[in-house]
């Protein structure tokens, strides 16, 4: 059974680890953390612990280290609901003044910040936008083979994409398709605008020369506009854990990464264990991953998630409250106004 100090015991090996990533012993949390038990004892009830399955037994050494189970209980227990350090909240919050952004820069930009401070891979799932409709399409010129399209929903959701031609179109054909498209597909529902443009495909052929380069750049788009919009910082930063130190392990863990569509079904996968925080807070950990995910609300019925990334040995303290506290930071900024520009 769990006693208060078998707790004690289990709390220091877990701080340890993940401040050291090596194996941790009876010694080890006499000296650093002033275990008033004999040594004798602390290996006894690390056995017990290990019969309970919340530590492991590596090959390499004799000390233990936590288990996924351990994690779990670790984060359910013990973990400690902590507000941000001020320092890094100043960071952060300067980070945001500093800049008028819009929504989809101020998620990248938070990816970006998170994974530079905790030193792991970032990153962030977007609202889903497959149930909207379409309000408006802008199309920025930049030279005569790239431009940016701008796509604003009935919910002031804006999405940008940059368009890069085959060859040369004219600014009279970027005008005359976008002008079609905003008569034809308003109030089209972000889901259904592929097979719409399917539909519109001979009136652009009569309208627009090079109705066929526009005609595949905007089905492209409207494809990644009606799925969840993933986005990763830092993937490099798991080169420099010694947990993927192992290629194999590594690039299995890429390849995750780049799978959009593992990202949505996450909690239904059969090796994942998740736990909640009283915030709100998602915990879960997939073979050695982990990933702490924060939710922001756009309005009632859009949400969308920010993540870190990283091994199970990881400050799970630290990385909630700057997490909770970024999607925080992004919540305010899609109440703040309807052009997605802060006030």
């Amino acid at each position: 059974m769990l006693t208060p100090r078998r707790i004690e015991i289990f709390k220091a090996i877990v701080d340890e680890y993940i401040r050291t990533a090596e194996p941790v012993g009876s010694k080890t949390l006499q000296q650093k953390y002033k275990l008033p038990y004999s040594s004798a004892t602390i290996r006894n009830d690390m056995q017990v612990l290990e019969e309970m399955g919340y530590l492991e037994k590596t090959h390499t050494s004799s000390g233990r280290i936590p288990s996924t189970a351990g994690y779990k209980f670790y984060c359910e227990n013990l973990l400690k609901d902590s507000n941000i350090d001020k320092k890094m909240e100043v960071a952060i919050r300067s980070a945001f003044d500093a800049s008028n952004l819009n929504v989809q820069e101020a998620v990248e930009q938070s990816c970006q910040i998170l994974s530079e401070m905790t030193n792991m891979t970032t990153g962030a799932v977007g609202p889903d936008s497959s149930s909207q409709r379409l309000e408006h399409i802008k199309l920025f010129p930049i030279d005569d083979q790239n431009a940016v399209a701008v796509f604003i929903t009935n919910t002031g959701h804006t999405e940008t994409k940059n368009f890069h031609f085959e060859r040369a179109i004219s600014i009279k054909d970027i005008e005359t398709c976008t002008d079609v498209l905003n008569q034809r597909l308003k109030d089209v529902p972000v889901s259904q605008l592929v097979r719409r443009m399917e539909e519109l495909k001979p009136e652009l052929g009569q309208v627009v020369e090079q109705h066929d380069v526009l005609f595949t750049a905007f089905v492209q788009a409207f494809v990644k506009f009606a799925s969840e919009n993933v986005y990763f910082s830092g993937k490099d930063k798991m080169l420099y854990q010694p947990e993927f130190e192992d290629i194999s392990k590594l690039k299995k863990l890429m390849s995750v990464l780049d799978d959009t569509s593992k990202w949505k079904e996450l909690n239904n996968s059969e090796h994942a264990v998740t736990v909640t925080t009283s915030k709100g807070a998602e915990l879960t950990w997939v073979n050695d991953v982990a990933i702490v995910r924060s939710t922001f609300h756009v309005n009632k019925d859009e949400k969308g998630q920010l993540m870190v990334v990283g091994p199970s040995r990881m400050n799970y303290e630290r990385v909630v409250s700057m997490l909770d506290y970024v999607a925080q930071m992004i919540e305010d900024m899609y109440r703040s106004g309807g052009d997605g520009k802060k006030k």
